[in-house]
């Protein structure tokens, strides 16, 4: 049996990493799938682009794959967020969802979700980061596995740097491990060269948003993501309400994708939301002894470090939006529910 699966992909002025992640979606050896890419309101005619592309008018050039006029033309549809709401139901391979503004990650993962729900009756929904390329078997390992047993919940893949210093067999994520005595997320094995010693299936706490296989059930149970985040902390969120309904987070080595992870730290709103979310995935999940734990490491070790460090950065850029998106994010997550 090969159920179908809605794959999510959004977009924010990344045409060109979009439509290299959808040449290599393209080449999968699974079939039962459509493809729904939302729109955030992007600025630089990004659904022109991504609609050229379908139509065999762009030729992607990567190092992972061959591109392949063999699938082209492909049949797509074109939507607002409100025109998609009230579809009942469409056959194209790629429907494409133009917001009429930045809904943030969570949001504009949520109005994908409900459309391959609702409208395509998926049985699941494939998170997919438009930074990324996807090996060709990657998303037959991952239902592979999630179809094994109906406890898995949710199943990520083995994911590596799309480029690191040259290297593309370091690994940028191999499941996700939470310390809720300090208030942290971990992405095992971490750059790391793969050497084959994350190579076994495991339960894990959380899988990253940049590639996440979500049965329907799980979603139809607990909800979607939850939309306050905005970006940052939602897929641990998400992860944590499944496994306190009973569903198991799965690490699938043989699944496999690169992921254009970026390393930059001048974007202050992303401090902003980061700094933020954390208090607030605290609040929500860790007991009383976790989370003044976490609370006087924090304030006792992190704060001064991290304030010293930003204001330092801010000094040099002779900006000081880092520090003041740090504390206002402190301050926001503590004080704002």
């Amino acid at each position: 049996m090969n159920p179908k699966i809605a794959v999510v992909i959004l977009n924010w002025n990344g045409s060109e990493d979009t439509i290299e992640c959808l040449e290599s979606l393209r080449q999968t050896t699974y079939f039962n799938y459509s493809i729904i890419v939302v729109d955030n309101a992007s600025s630089d005619n990004s659904l022109e682009k991504i609609m050229r592309y379908c139509k065999g008018g762009i030729e992607v050039k990567s190092a992972f794959f061959k591109y392949s006029l063999k699938n082209k033309p492909i049949k797509t549809a074109e939507y607002t967020k409100e025109q998609s709401e009230k579809i009942k139901f469409n056959s194209a391979e790629v429907v494409l969802i133009k917001n009429d503004k930045n809904y943030g990650f969570a949001e504009g993962s949520n109005i994908g979700i409900r459309y391959g729900l609702t409208n395509l009756d998926s049985d699941y929904i494939l998170l997919l980061n438009n930074d990324t390329v996807v090996d060709s078997d990657f998303l037959r390992e991952l239902v592979k596995v999630s179809e094994s047993s109906h406890k898995i919940g949710f199943a990520s893949p083995k994911t590596y740097y799309y480029d690191f210093n040259n290297k593309r067999n370091v690994i940028n994520f191999a499941g996700g491990s939470l310390n809720m005595f300090k208030g942290q997320s971990h992405s095992i094995g971490v750059n790391e060269v793969d050497n084959g010693q994350y190579d076994e299936i495991k339960t894990v706490e959380y899988g990253e948003g940049s590639c996440l296989l979500v049965k329907r059930e799980v979603l139809e149970k607990i909800g979607l993501f939850d939309t306050k985040y905005f970006a940052y902390w939602e897929e641990a969120d998400l992860c944590t309400r499944g496994n306190k309904a009973g569903y198991r987070s799965v690490y699938v080595p043989k699944a496999k994708i690169w992921h254009k992870v970026s390393a930059s730290t001048d974007d202050p709103t992303k401090l902003y939301y980061y700094t933020r979310n954390k208090f607030w995935f605290m609040r929500k999940y860790a007991n009383r002894t976790e989370y003044i734990s976490f609370l006087l490491l924090f304030f006792g070790f992190y704060f001064w470090n991290l304030t010293c460090k930003y204001t330092l950065y801010g000094i040099y850029k002779r900006s000081l939006k880092h520090s003041n998106y740090f504390l206002k994010g402190i301050k926001n997550g503590i004080f704002i529910k």
